[in-house]
């Protein structure tokens, strides 16, 4: 336990975030940050929550805005700001795919870097677990063996035994 556990909590941890910072860096390449400028609050709510500064959903407001895509060409569309940001001509900031559609914020290295070792201590803890569980129930079927052997051994020497004369 002492040596496979962390071992293992280790290897997941790095080979999770292997994979995390190759989707990080794909995240980064196809996204882009701009500025959009907001026209009206929009009836419904948008399919993305695109400003970094929003830290609940109560908070978020969906708007109408305007932005340019990265090839220059004038875009429109539904996205979310924060509610303290929502009056008409207010500029807040979004994240667009390399077509110019809204995005959610692509992830950054010390955010998949701590994912990674979360996961990692999960797998060490999974690991804790299951070698602890396996453990428990290896003792236990040693205790059950060992008393049904115990009486046994009672039932086929018991009534008489350590009595003078009884043979035993």
């Amino acid at each position: 336990m002492v040596l496979a556990a962390p071992a293992l909590g280790w290897a997941c941890g790095s080979y999770t975030d292997d994979a995390l910072q190759k989707s990080v860096r794909a995240q980064q390449a196809g996204r882009r940050a701009t500025t959009a400028v907001v026209l009206r609050r929009a009836p419904r709510p948008p399919r993305f929550v695109t400003d970094p500064e929003v830290s609940s959903e109560h908070s978020q407001t969906p708007v109408v805005a305007r932005w340019k895509a990265p090839d220059g060409t004038a875009r429109r569309g539904t996205v979310t700001a924060s509610s303290r940001k929502t009056a008409p001509g207010t500029k807040v900031e979004i994240w667009t795919d390399l077509d110019g559609r809204p995005a959610s914020r692509p992830m950054d290295a010390p955010t998949a870097r701590t994912h990674a070792v979360l996961a990692g201590l999960g797998a060490t803890m999974l690991a804790v677990g299951l070698i602890e569980g396996v453990r428990q129930l290896i003792v236990r079927h040693m205790m059950r063996s060992r008393y049904t052997r115990i009486d046994q051994d009672w039932a086929r020497t018991g009534p008489d035994w350590g009595r003078t004369g009884t043979g035993s």
